[in-house]
């Protein structure tokens, strides 16, 4: 982290001044928390996580000039997370969104982002969800991302096209072990680690490095994308 005494920096971008307020307030709250910046639309949001070097961006998705999805895409890139691995800054980003099935909320995810909040979250949620994803374990709300997932992945997509990704969703967990897989489906269903632990009696160490090697085999880079992957095979 880079804040002072060890705080996680977060920048909130959203193109409504009273909604960027409210965050500021309930995220000001937290001793571990620290907002360093705002912007009000994606062109300003790559200004200002450049200028900040924020751990944790706020994202809402439908923005002015540069929507919140091109701009994940954008700070998610390979290009500029090598540039921001040099400075030792390691980004993540959560998006915002006033809807559990927007199409753009699941692409965000496909770029890298690593969760989604609904804007009506409740304060304590919300300031907890943003401790975790500082501390390396992406948002995953079982019930939302479910819905969210199963939506984008019949709603408006051809037959064939979920057919073919079903398809390539199977071929990859395929690769895995037989225990690799029960922690990939169970990331599916938006366990932590610790729930994964706990279920499959393993030790959290254990249970993160079966993580890593999940990640790895299907060339995931956060256990959002490992999620997407296992709603792809109709697994979860």
């Amino acid at each position: 982290m880079n804040g002072d005494q060890g705080r996680t920096r977060v920048v909130i971008v959203d193109d409504d001044a009273l909604v960027r307020a409210g965050l500021r307030m309930i995220l000001g709250g937290a001793a571990d928390l620290e907002v360093v910046a705002e912007a009000g639309d994606g062109v300003d949001a790559e200004q200002v996580v450049d200028e900040h070097r924020p751990d944790v961006v706020l994202m809402d998705i439908r923005m002015p000039r540069r929507d919140g999805l091109e701009t994940t895409r954008s700070l998610l890139s390979e290009a500029a997370r090598a540039v921001r691995a040099a400075r030792g800054v390691d980004l993540k980003v959560i998006v915002l969104t006033t809807f559990d099935a927007d199409d753009m909320v699941v692409q965000a995810l496909r770029a890298g982002a690593h969760g989604f909040l609904l804007k009506d979250t409740e304060p304590r949620r919300l300031v907890e969800a943003v401790q975790l994803v500082a501390a390396g374990e992406p948002i995953l709300s079982p019930s939302v991302t479910a819905t969210l997932i199963a939506h984008v992945a019949t709603g408006g997509v051809a037959v064939d096209a979920v057919d073919r990704r079903r398809t390539d969703a199977e071929a990859l967990l395929a690769t895995l072990t037989e225990r690799e897989r029960e922690v990939a489906l169970a990331i599916g269903r938006g366990l932590s680690n610790a729930d994964i632990s706990r279920e499959l009696y393993l030790s959290v160490p254990t249970v993160k490095a079966h993580v890593s090697r999940v990640l790895d085999k299907l060339g995931a880079d956060n256990r959002v994308q490992i999620a997407i992957v296992v709603h792809d095979a109709a697994l979860a």
